[in-house]
């Protein structure tokens, strides 16, 4: 009887984990070699030599100039119980993107969060299909798998404590976050 409860509550788990399921949009994966087109105005567009990066000579050092520019850290906002990413953060993955197939060396953490409505599970799941969805944007422009790395704290580090609206639009968010 002690056995049938325990496969029963696994079980249960299990589906717990899983979520309701939900149509995803399905993005095929960068074609080899492609590359985000240079701009005058981008600052990562050198080559990946680190005698010519101007923001270090290694990853630790362009990471360091990174983490002490805006650039150190951007947010990506989300709408309720969505992961696609809105129109208006689309520079902010251009620029990223440029940076990282501009440095080769940088990595950059994908960090996604929720508000905190919803159960823990649920919440990491949403967390990881936002940092998720930010990666492939990534990857579509060209930067190496290699550079990126995901998690998802749920809903777990709040940027804003509350129980409203303004609250919650402010935690269901990617942080970028740069590193060696």
């Amino acid at each position: 009887m002690k056995r049938t409860i325990s496969i029963v509550l696994l079980l249960a788990g299990t589906i717990m984990l899983a979520g309701c399921p939900k149509k995803h949009n399905v993005n095929e994966p960068p074609v080899a070699g492609t590359q985000v087109p240079e701009s005058s105005s981008a600052s990562g567009n050198e080559g990946a030599s680190t005698s010519t990066n101007p923001l270090g000579g290694d990853a630790a050092n362009a990471a360091r100039s990174l983490n002490a520019a805006p650039l150190s850290k951007k947010i990506i906002y989300f709408d309720f119980d969505k992961s696609e990413i809105k129109q208006e953060y689309a520079d902010i993955i251009t620029t990223a993107a440029r940076n990282l197939t501009g440095n080769p060396n940088l990595k950059l953490k994908l960090e996604g969060n929720t508000d905190n409505r919803g159960t823990r599970e649920y919440n990491i799941g949403l967390g990881e299909r936002r940092a998720q969805a930010v990666r492939r944007a990534l990857l579509l422009q060209g930067v190496s798998e290699s550079q990126l790395s995901t998690t998802s704290f749920g809903a777990e580090r709040p940027a804003v404590e509350g129980d409203d609206e303004s609250a919650w639009s402010q935690n269901r968010r990617v942080e970028l976050v740069y590193g060696p």
